[in-house]
């Protein structure tokens, strides 16, 4: 075992020595993972849209508030979501990562492509498939289902080993094989978080920001035998999930990319500050969705609460509202909300 999975092993140990951890934490948690997977695994594939946008159709289907986006990439994301909680209750069924079945994988890939391709949702593909701008060769149609036996064989067999790098190598193996027309990107990273999950580590994300070197990585493990630079990367966005965990459960700023870290404020301090779970009932909007206006910058926390809590100042119960108007009554993404609010702030100054 190398250096970063002996690191890997004991930040699980610790997370585990933290556990249980508190309901709601957790369900904030992995409502922000719920997201940021969704939209960091599509958006490697090409989906274009936002955090704030995937947010948004994550939580209320398909709809027309999303702009200038195809029906598909809204789509693609609500999918998405519905694959995660899907190998999330399938990681409480299987006891151990030798009791995934060739169906668990097909059952997946049709979560991806329903409504969006459903002929093949779920269907090994049957022509020849090609990835653009590389010399990849990929498995003749006719091999993919004793190729992808083969991989169960594999995956059953597999009973010793670092749980971090059987998901990395189940990850690379299937989108080697490539078994189907689409969605063979999005269906390995799942099923690699399925195994994370069932050896009780936290999912990981591989964000958009890695793309480039994520493809070069994945394309250099099938080219030339090297895959130190893809577990490089597994490993990584392990560490960063497992870090999230270990600071949200100690009651630090969790090590979310967009959020500015600050301070602990106290929640007995001068000043009446709301917890995000006030702000939501103050303004019937969701926690869910007053979180990914913070992220966008739509909406400011001065802080959070020893146990992690964002606190609002007063001033964003007026805020939140103004989004939701702007958004039904002058119909604006929240893009153009954002640069108006920043214009407004600017003008002010």
């Amino acid at each position: 075992m190398n250096d970063k999975l002996k690191l890997l092993t004991e930040k699980k140990q610790q997370l585990d020595a933290l556990k249980p951890l508190p309901k709601e934490l957790v369900k904030n948690l992995e409502e922000w993972f719920r997201t940021e997977l969704t939209y960091s695994s599509n958006a490697i594939e090409g989906n274009t849209l936002t955090r704030i946008e995937t947010a948004e159709v994550i939580e209320k289907g398909v709809s027309a508030t999303v702009s200038g986006r195809s029906l598909r990439e809204q789509l693609e994301a609500v999918n998405h979501a519905k694959a995660l909680e899907f190998i999330k209750a399938l990681a409480t069924k299987r006891k151990g990562h030798q009791f995934i079945t060739e169906q668990d994988i097909l059952d997946i890939h049709k979560i991806i492509l329903t409504s969006i391709d459903d002929d093949w949702a779920g269907k090994y593909r049957q022509t020849q498939v090609f990835i653009r701008g590389t010399d990849v060769e990929l498995p003749l149609p006719h091999k993919v289902p004793y190729l992808m036996a083969e991989f169960i064989q594999w995956l059953q067999g597999q009973q010793e080993g670092h749980p971090v790098r059987l998901a990395a190598d189940a990850h690379f193996r299937l989108v080697s094989i490539h078994p189907f027309i689409d969605g063979n990107g999005r269906t390995a990273r799942l099923l690699m978080n399925l195994i994370l999950l069932i050896h009780g580590y936290p999912m990981a994300v591989i964000r958009n920001e890695e793309r480039t070197a994520y493809i070069n990585a994945v394309n250099l493990g099938q080219t030339k035998k090297n895959l130190t630079p893809f577990y490089d990367i597994v490993e990584t966005s392990i560490e960063r999930s497992l870090d999230t965990y270990i600071k949200a459960a100690k009651g630090e700023q969790p090590a979310f990319p967009t959020l500015t870290t600050t301070p602990p404020v106290k929640a007995s301090e001068p000043g009446k500050l709301l917890k995000i779970g006030e702000l939501a009932k103050m303004t019937n909007e969701t926690v869910h969705t007053l979180r990914y206006w913070t992220l966008e910058g739509l909406l400011e926390a001065v802080g959070h609460t020893e146990g992690g809590y964002l606190l609002y100042p007063p001033t964003m119960i007026e805020r939140a509202k103004e989004i939701r108007r702007l958004q039904n009554q002058e119909r604006l993404t929240l893009n153009e909300i954002k640069e108006k609010f920043t214009s407004n702030k600017a003008t002010r100054r």
